[in-house]
This record gives structure tokens, C-alpha cells and sequence, in this order.
């Protein structure tokens, strides 16, 4: 099993504005996003991100198995599992997830599963935009986490930074 981060940030580290918008993505360009998506069968994130997600219209995983990690209520959608305790999840070898997993974010449940030594790769998808301000890719890290760059892709005017996490 393989636990992947896959996501877009701007130059300026941010995965989204302040008001969760993600306006300034690119709203159809060339990506390696396909591939990445038929190469998982499970999907996993935060509360917030799932929130966010289903902002955007109809949840859009239906066809993947999903987890979303909440401290606070569970919607009622068949379409996701929700699980309460990452440390539990972890140790109990993430029962319910397939192969390949999906770490969607944001920032808190990323660093969770880091602090848990559960993460394998990330791979960021640099957009070419300075935000300013926003949420940020990254937070709460608690300790130095040594990454190996594995491969770096262009697609048009994006860039994709691939790591294998070194734990």
C-alpha cells in the first residue's frame, strides 16, 4: 500500500484563499491529474476539504473508496466513511483502503499523517500564481522530514515536484 499526497499550490505555498476559494486554479490545462486519479482506489481528508469539495457541486470520488478525518459530526453521505482518530487508523494498517491512497489535505490531516510516518510520496503541483495570503500547503509540522526528489514534469505552465518521503 501506498500512501500518495497529491495536490496543486501556488509558487507561494498557499492550497487555497483564506475563504477556502481556489479560483486561481487553472481551470483546464494539461496535468498529470487523470493518470494520478485512475491510479488510486481510495481517497482520503480532512473535514474542511471535504467540506470545500462538496462546494463545488456533486461529491466527485464516487467511484473511489473515501475516508474524511472530522473531530466534530458526521454528514450522512454514503459516499465516505468517517473516522475520527488518524493515530488509530494508522496503526491499525488502514483498514478499508485499497493500494494506492489518495492524501487529498489540507494541511492539518497532511501533518498528522506525517507526524504518523504514514505518508510515502507527495507529489505538489506548482501553479504559476503568487497568492499573497490563503491556507497554506503546509502547517503544524513537528519535526524535520527528509524528502527525495524522484522526478520533476512539466505541463505547460505547470510544474509537478514528485518526493518520496525518506522516514
Amino acid at each position: 500500500m501506498k500512501i500518495i499526497v497529491y495536490i496543486a499550490s501556488s509558487l507561494d505555498g498557499y492550497v487555497a484563499r483564506e475563504n477556502g476559494d481556489v479560483d486561481w486554479l487553472p481551470e483546464s490545462s494539461e496535468s498529470s491529474y487523470d493518470a494520478f486519479y485512475k491510479s488510486v482506489d481510495t481517497v482520503i481528508m480532512g473535514k474542511t476539504t471535504y467540506d470545500q469539495i462538496l462546494t463545488f457541486g456533486e461529491y466527485p470520488y464516487k467511484d473511489k473508496k473515501s475516508f474524511v478525518f472530522t473531530r466534530t459530526s458526521k454528514n450522512n453521505d454514503d459516499n465516505v466513511e468517517f473516522v475520527s482518530d488518524v493515530e488509530k487508523f494508522v496503526k491499525e494498517g488502514f483498514l478499508g483502503t485499497g493500494n494506492n491512497v489518495w492524501l487529498v489535505g489540507g494541511a492539518q490531516i497532511i501533518a498528522s499523517f506525517l507526524k504518523q510516518k504514514a505518508i510515502d510520496e507527495i507529489i505538489i503541483t506548482i501553479i504559476p500564481v503568487l497568492l499573497g495570503n490563503g491556507i497554506p500547503l503546509l502547517k503544524n509540522i513537528e519535526k524535520e522530514t527528509k524528502l527525495e526528489l524522484i522526478k520533476t514534469e512539466k505541463f505547460g505552465q505547470l510544474v509537478d515536484l514528485h518526493y518520496k518521503v525518506l522516514n
